[in-house]
């Protein structure tokens, strides 16, 4: 049973998966950095220095005025964190868009190396059809 889990784990599949799990989660960090250090400090600027992560409703509960979402948080009052939510949306797409343009650069760099090696074998496929049909009227003539 142990040399069996041993052939499992040495597989290139599970191996794959686990550098790929491994990858992902430092690419999280980069781009949540990318995302909440660079992007949305100029989302901000370009709103007037808006932060959307403290606007938030009150349900029930005292809460004083001005105070941030996590003071009103902690001082026990029921929250609507519309602003949150907001912030969220714009995170993930900002993370998807991020990704994408990540995806296209890869399948671009895939079909520019699937594309040198195709001309290759073109070449060791032989003479045309418009080859062929030159040398069958060139060999008519004769």
């Amino acid at each position: 049973m142990l040399s069996e889990f041993r052939d499992f784990i040495a597989k290139g599949n599970v191996m794959d998966m686990a550098v790929g799990i491994i990858i992902g989660a430092a690419f999280t960090a980069i781009v949540t950095s990318l995302v909440g250090d660079l992007i949305n400090p100029i989302i901000g600027l370009f709103m007037g220095g808006i932060d959307f992560t403290n606007n938030y409703a009150v349900l029930s509960g005292d809460v004083a005025e001005g105070s941030s979402l996590e003071a009103a948080r902690e001082g026990g009052a029921a929250v609507f964190a519309y602003g949150a939510f907001i912030m969220a949306i714009i995170n993930f797409l900002i993370i998807a868009f991020v990704v994408f343009m990540l995806v296209r650069y890869v399948n671009k760099v895939k079909d520019e190396a699937a594309g040198k090696e195709e001309p290759a074998e073109e070449e060791d496929a032989g003479p045309s059809e418009l080859d062929v049909l030159l040398e069958i009227r060139d060999a008519l003539k004769k």
